[in-house]
């Protein structure tokens, strides 16, 4: 059992790793879409490269959104609302009729054998308005030429004319009166029917709106059926719009029927598949050619995290409404990998991750040709972050880059600008200025995942910052010395195309130690008097040798960047004490040489073996009195050598060819520093 966890304990960061990679896969796997992927490519316009296809079952072809929209539109025009007939107003205006009738039409004024008739006539007016009702005012105005009446529980259909308002009683009461030859007495019925006369007609909004949305309900959403082993295209036959049409609904009706519960775990086990190869590729690039990534968990998850957002942010965009499907800023993701790490690592997620996302997309061949485009543009555009113009400029030429290509793929698609939709670059220029957001972005994942940019970088190589102050006011001699390895290293870096920014900011602080003790280092004594003649070799090499350790302690409380404290820790490696340690030896030849070297480790990159030969040369530099440019020559290859000699860039990524190239720069800069000239024939 103590083997077992001992075994576990050592191989916890490959562990970790795979379950990393299976939680993304299934992550990855989750959000995909739940439908299949139809087996053959094809775009209106082009022609069909298969063999004949047949209708492999019977389907439906689908009617266009468009389509399906018009007639939602007329069904809407053309409905025919409902109103309802209430018979108890009718009642009480008969009621009311029967009450002042004797009171307008009195004994007085008329002789009995009138008032028969024009109580007769009175009820024939009442019987008219309200055979078919009065109109409620509210709803005066009434949709299309009928309406549904619903009168004692039965809906019948009636003209809408033949529904009264009130402004009609006076004409409707003229007619009856001059058909009868009763037009002398239409004031008198006038003051009547004015008075007791009442809507009972009421729009019903509940009743049309279940109706509409019963009409609506019943909508095709198809226009004919394709029956099996019907000829759909023929070989080499342009996909044209009826075909495209019928195509596309085979397309959707195959991929729901696939996704069926039979075939529910194929289809995931294939999907699966898939993104775990894609993903594999990932640690297998990580592994062979950015080890030092690799065997980081934390930028390893920081990489994976970043694909994880943008394939969850794409699905999701995706499900809500495809069309924005551009407006994810894909090429945040490449800006970013490039700012942390390198320009190819950053291209090559870039691709993986877009591959992954044409399982998601509509249109995946036009997707994946845009964004690897774009990614590509991105990674050729994007340099020194850190200055704001560059930003915006390379932000500019992505969007270019999007408009550009959508427009190519229009005038392939349709063969004119006709039908072009002008609302995609919307789009895109939205997803440039989301874009712009990477800035505070790398600052948040800064400080998540303990990374550094170029931006933080820069931020750290302000001298006027609080430790580099300290540092001065403590150490003068010791600041002086870092600003001119500072220089050495970054011309060093620029000659051989490594991280001159990084070199630079790590060559500022990789003394920081000395500030403890100032004066037992020599650039900081301005007096004869030296404490190390106080000490014992064995107690001076202890001081110098803890530098390094308190500098790493310094660099943590002031919170600086790993990749700042490496260059503290790797700038001696694992190299000796030299004159302390022949100091000792003079007083005893046996004794052990570990108590006089550093602890390293040696430098492990380009940029802290640069640092190394760097500080070496300028701190070794002091000790010539007359330099010419054969004794700097020497001097440096004789430091150099004897750096390699021991051991100290097996390392380091850098060849033989670059450390020539660093020599030759470091000449260079002394001789400019001892303003060395030559000397001329007398």
């Amino acid at each position: 059992m103590r083997k077992f966890l001992e075994k576990l304990y050592k191989n916890q960061s490959l562990i970790y790793k795979c379950f990393l990679y299976l939680f993304s896969i299934v992550l990855i796997v989750f959000f995909f879409p739940k439908g299949g992927k139809f087996k053959y490519e094809f775009q209106k316009g082009k022609p069909w490269q298969y063999d004949n296809f047949t209708a492999p079952f019977d389907f439906s072809v689908n009617k266009s959104e468009s389509e399906i929209a018009e007639e939602q539109l007329a069904i809407r025009n053309n409905r025919t609302d409902y109103y309802t007939y209430d018979n108890g107003i009718r009642l009480a205006v008969y009621d009311a009729f029967e009450r002042d009738f004797p009171s307008i039409f009195s004994s007085e004024k008329y002789t009995n054998n009138q008032l028969p008739t024009l109580k007769n006539v009175g009820i024939q007016i009442l019987d008219e308005v309200y055979r078919n009702g009065i109109l409620d005012e509210k709803n005066a105005t009434i949709r299309g030429n009928s309406i549904h009446l619903i009168k004692n529980n039965e809906a019948s259909r009636v003209a809408a004319r033949a529904v009264y308002r009130l402004q009609d009683i006076r004409k409707v009461i003229r007619d009856i009166l001059a058909a009868k030859r009763l037009t002398n007495y239409g004031s008198d019925y006038e003051e009547l029917f004015l008075g007791i006369i009442k809507q009972n007609v009421f729009y019903d909004a509940n009743l049309s709106k279940k109706e509409l949305e019963n009409e609506l309900s019943n909508l095709s959403f198809t226009r004919g059926n394709i029956e099996k082993g019907t000829l759909i295209i023929a070989k080499d036959e342009v996909v044209e719009a009826e075909n495209y049409k019928i195509l596309n609904s085979l397309k959707q009706e195959y991929e729901s029927e696939l996704w069926s519960v039979n075939n529910y775990y194929f289809i995931l086990f294939g999907y699966t598949i898939l993104v775990a190869l894609v993903l594999m590729m990932l640690l297998l690039f990580l592994k062979k050619y950015r080890n030092e990534i690799f065997k980081n968990n934390t930028e390893v998850t920081f990489i994976f995290f970043n694909i994880l957002l943008m394939v969850f942010v794409t699905t999701l965009v995706v499900k809500y409404n495809e069309t924005y499907v551009f407006v994810v800023p894909l090429c945040i993701l490449p800006l970013i990998l490039k700012t942390f790490f390198d320009a190819r690592l950053g291209l090559y997620v870039h691709v993986l991750t877009v591959l992954i996302l044409g399982f998601v997309v509509p249109n995946s061949f036009e997707y994946i040709f845009l964004q690897i485009i774009a990614g590509i543009v991105t990674i050729l555009s994007v340099s020194e972050l850190y200055k704001r113009a560059n930003l915006f400029l390379s932000v500019g030429q992505i969007t270019l880059i999007y408009i550009v290509g959508y427009f190519a793929f229009h005038i392939i698609h349709e063969g004119n600008l006709d039908n072009i939709d002008w609302l995609i670059f919307g789009y895109f220029l939205l997803n440039g200025m989301i874009t712009l957001f990477a800035q505070p972005l790398i600052y948040i994942y800064e400080k998540i995942f303990g990374l550094v940019s170029d931006v933080s970088l820069l931020e750290l190589s302000d001298t006027n910052s609080k430790l580099l102050k300290q540092l001065a006011n403590k150490a003068p001699g010791t600041f002086h010395h870092s600003l001119q390895v500072a220089n050495l290293a970054e011309a060093a870096a620029n000659e051989i195309g490594a991280n001159a920014l990084l070199v630079r900011v790590g060559a500022l602080y990789h003394d920081v130690g000395k500030m403890l003790n100032p004066t037992y280092f020599t650039e900081n004594q301005i007096t004869n008097v030296n404490p190390h003649d106080e000490l014992s070799p064995r107690d001076s090499a202890r001081i110098i040798l803890d530098h390094v350790i308190k500098g790493i302690e310094i660099a943590r409380k002031n919170n600086l960047p790993d990749r700042v404290i490496d260059f503290i820790r790797t700038h001696h490696g694992t190299n000796v004490v030299y004159y302390f340690l022949k100091k000792a030896q003079e007083e005893d030849p046996d004794l052990d040489e570990a108590d006089f070297k550093y602890q390293g480790p040696i430098p492990f990159s380009r940029e802290t073996a640069i640092l190394m030969m760097s500080d070496s040369v300028e701190a070794a530099s002091k000790s010539l009195k007359n330099p010419t440019f054969l004794i700097i020559d020497s001097f440096v290859d004789k430091i150099v050598a004897g750096q390699m000699q021991a051991n100290q860039f097996l390392n380091a990524d850098i060849t033989f060819k670059e450390i020539e190239m660093v020599k030759k720069v470091l000449k260079q800069k002394l001789i400019n520093i001892y303003h060395l000239r030559v000397e001329y024939p007398e």
